[in-house]
């Protein structure tokens, strides 16, 4: 393209340069945690409570699928699987400590250490995670077959389709500091071809995979339940939800489930009190939490 082709380029006669320089931030609500190179920026250990499964994150869709997945093992009974989940408040850089980096070189929540074997085992990326406390404690994956593999085909989707939604759609819908209608109809109608295949694999079971429920649930349930249930991103009129109704059945199903209302409230900082557990060391942290809070701003007891 030259500048002469440029009249419906945004803003008005821009033209990409030859080579990329950062100069200028990118605006929206993520610009100051946005940069071109990967590494630390500050020397900061990572704290650890007393159990062997140590979780850094934040309660975004990501960071909600493995604290869903551990607080369902924790349902089962698999008292291994007892965790200290610390947050980790992106908006302020925490996520380029040099402990955090060490586990993750790639600066994204969530990370976990493993301490039950020496050196303990460092891992990042959700799907890896959920994989491998599914192996770890035999629970929420097959062990073999076509179910496996089902699973894993779901869990891999999600893995591949959800950054469409979420820096995507969700960052020109929500986020960025202009609505551009060209980026935001691309997205949205890759979303809309998303929640339909959702949709239309959900009209004949009642979860995604090996006809149980499995990590693949617990990997789509926070993109795309949050999507439909209005949870993120404020689109449900926007993307027409109602036009899935299978996939709003078996969101609101697996809201229901006691380990997933727990698994959503760790390391959320923000929204109502009741919803929220900055921090999460044992069973009762949940309880006890929300009436240190109420205490705090005045509230009686409950």
């Amino acid at each position: 393209m030259t500048a002469d082709d440029s009249s419906n380029n945004f803003p008005a006669g821009y033209v990409p340069p030859a080579v990329w320089t950062w100069d200028q931030p990118s605006g929206g609500r993520f610009a100051s945690i946005n940069r071109p190179v990967s590494g630390a920026t500050h020397q900061q250990e990572m704290p650890r409570g007393r159990h062997d499964l140590q979780l850094y994150s934040l309660a975004t869709p990501n960071g909600v699928k493995v604290t869903i997945c551990l607080e369902e093992l924790l349902e089962l009974g698999v008292t291994a699987a007892d965790y200290d989940a610390w947050p980790i408040r992106i908006h302020e850089g925490e996520q380029f400590a040099s402990g955090f980096v060490g586990i993750n070189p790639n600066s994204k929540i969530p990370a976990m250490l493993d301490h039950s074997q020496t050196p303990p085992v460092a891992l990042f990326e959700s799907g890896s995670i959920l994989v491998y406390l599914a192996e770890k404690f035999g629970h929420f994956l097959p062990d073999s077959g076509a179910g496996r593999a089902e699973t894993f085909n779901w869990v891999m989707w999600q893995v591949g389709s959800a950054p469409y939604v979420g820096g995507g759609f969700g960052h020109f819908y929500n986020y960025a500091p202009m609505k551009i209608a060209y980026a935001i109809n691309r997205y949205a109608m890759e979303t809309k071809r998303q929640l339909h295949v959702l949709d239309t694999h959900l009209a004949t079971r009642s979860f995604m995979a090996a006809g149980q429920y499995t990590i693949a649930d617990m990997a789509i349930w926070p993109w795309y339940g949050g999507i439909v249930r209005g949870a993120i991103y404020g689109a449900g009129e926007f993307l027409s939800v109602h036009d899935y109704p299978h996939l709003l059945r078996w969101a609101e199903q697996i809201a229901e489930r006691p380990a997933v209302k727990r698994g959503a409230m760790v390391n959320r900082l923000s929204g109502p009190l009741d919803e929220q557990l900055h921090e999460r060391h044992e069973a009762t942290d949940f309880q006890n939490n929300l009436q240190s809070m109420i205490e705090a701003r005045g509230g009686k007891r409950i």
